[in-house]
Order: C-alpha cells, then sequence, then structure tokens
C-alpha cells in the first residue's frame, strides 16, 4: 500500500522538538500561546490563592513562525486534523500579505495538503501538491504524495510519472522508491490481467499471485 509521508519539509527550524511552556516547565516566560496554562498549587486553599494572585494579563508569549508549524505537526501525527487544518487556514491568512522578498512557508503548504487529505479532501489537496511541484519541482516529498492521491483513485501511470519526478529530484528517496516499486506491482497484474483476456495461457495465475503480494503488503 502506497504510504503517503509523514515527513515535512524544513522551513525555519527542526521539527519533531518539544514545544516550552510544557507540564513539566514552571516558567511562564517561555509557555506560548498554542500551550494550555499550566494548574498552580497542589492544595485547593493555595491554588484559590495563587489563582488570585496571577496577574489579569495573559503573560504567554506569541508562537515563532517555527513553533507553530511544529504544533501542526503534533497535530496531524495525533491525528486531529481538523484542528490542524484550522491553524494552517488562519496561518495561511495571516501571512497571505507578505511581500515576495519574505518567501513562501513552503512546509506550511506541505502541511495543508496532508491535513486536506487525511480530511477526506484529496481533489484540494492534489490542488495544493500540484501547485508546489511546479513551484519547487526540486522538493521530493510533494511528487511523492501526488502520486499517493493518483494510485488511490486508480490512476497508476500518472502515479508512476510523479514517482519518478520524486526520485529524479532525489534518487536516495527511499519512500518514493519503495512506492513506485508497488506502483510497478500494480501495472504488472493489469498487464497479466489483459494478456489473460486475450487468451494467454498462465497469464491469470500470475495476476492473482501479484495480486496476493499486494495485499499482502497492505496488511504489514
Amino acid at each position: 500500500m502506497l504510504t503517503a509521508l509523514a515527513l515535512a519539509l524544513p522551513a525555519g527550524g527542526a521539527l519533531g522538538q518539544s514545544m516550552p511552556g510544557g507540564a513539566l516547565n514552571s516558567s511562564r516566560n517561555t509557555a506560548t500561546t498554542l500551550d494550555e496554562p499550566t494548574p498552580d498549587g497542589g492544595w485547593d486553599a493555595l491554588a484559590r490563592l495563587l489563582e488570585a494572585a496571577k496577574p489579569a494579563v495573559d503573560t504567554r508569549l506569541d508562537p515563532t513562525p517555527a513553533q507553530i508549524t511544529d504544533h501542526i505537526e503534533k497535530l496531524l501525527a495525533q491525528g486531529r486534523n481538523d484542528e490542524a487544518l484550522d491553524m494552517i487556514q488562519k496561518r495561511l491568512a495571516a501571512t497571505s500579505n507578505r511581500s515576495a522578498a519574505d518567501g513562501t512557508d513552503v512546509q506550511l503548504q506541505f502541511q495543508h495538503a496532508r491535513a486536506l487529505a487525511a480530511l477526506g479532501r484529496p481533489e484540494e489537496a492534489m490542488d495544493v501538491y500540484r501547485d508546489m511541484t511546479q513551484r519547487y519541482p526540486e522538493l521530493p516529498e510533494p511528487w511523492n504524495n501526488m502520486a499517493v492521491l493518483y494510485a488511490k483513485r486508480g490512476d497508476i501511470d500518472r502515479a508512476q510519472e510523479a514517482l519518478e519526478n520524486a526520485l529524479r529530484a532525489a534518487p536516495d528517496y527511499a519512500a518514493a522508491r519503495a512506492n513506485l516499486a508497488d506502483i510497478q506491482l500494480m501495472q504488472a497484474k493489469r498487464s497479466y490481467n489483459e494478456a489473460s483476456r486475450l487468451g494467454v495461457s498462465g497469464t491469470q495465475n500470475k495476476a492473482r499471485a501479484v495480486d496476493n503480494l499486494l495485499k499482502e503488503k497492505q496488511t504489514r
């Protein structure tokens, strides 16, 4: 089964790092507005006293673009795709007036497409991937994920073309290489079925063997 990547493209910071201001961090100075305020105190009386002493102003910091991207990545990894999409759309709206000199948040675009695909909106996801491949053909990940969407709708020839473009951009890209092998198996099954319809003996058994191999890969 073809695999839609869970990788994100680097754009302004390493992914997968811990967000500051977590439960083990007692300093409010490192918390951002993406984090829930940590509860104060253990006993009720002390908690009420601390609550009364809290400043009325939210002292959490605004998150950096890299922290926003990290948080979206965590939401996607946890399957919280609606929340991720909402945050992505707000971020896209907030940065829509950026000048060309400021560049484009490529990783945010990639996450946008992934969230759309995860929410069952493949055509919208495809539009984002297609735009990315036109603007950044040297990036293999959008090509790979386009191939996944093509394959899911049965367009294996376009899937092959997209994967070949991914490997042209990055010959050592393992996910695209594995996906291309699966696509070639699907093409082999199709060819054996066509040969069987034309009366070539033994080809139906070969088609079944390839089909069993594909089904075995899907259960792994």
